[in-house]
């Protein structure tokens, strides 16, 4: 783990980062107190299994209707608070 100080980290931000990319641990401090930690973000794969979409319709579809759509019922809050 190393520590920088804030004007360190301002004047070599790119060599910090690169250090975090490379698996070291990056630590900013402040008046010699830790405020930040540098580290490379992970991302999924982004992709949706066709599993799960299949799911989520089976979902919707399972669920009981209302019988009113979200226009009617809130016409049906304003009505209710003007009169």
């Amino acid at each position: 783990m190393s520590t920088y100080s804030v004007a360190d980290a301002k004047n070599g931000l790119p060599k910090l980062i690169d250090r975090a990319l490379a698996g070291e641990e990056v630590i900013i401090s402040r008046h010699g107190k830790a405020v930040a930690e540098l580290r490379p973000v992970t991302t999924g794969t982004g992709r949706r299994s066709s599993d799960s979409y299949a799911w989520l319709q089976a979902r919707r579809k399972a669920r009981p209707s209302i019988g009113v759509s979200a226009v009617d019922l809130l016409n049906q809050m304003y009505e209710e608070t003007e009169g």
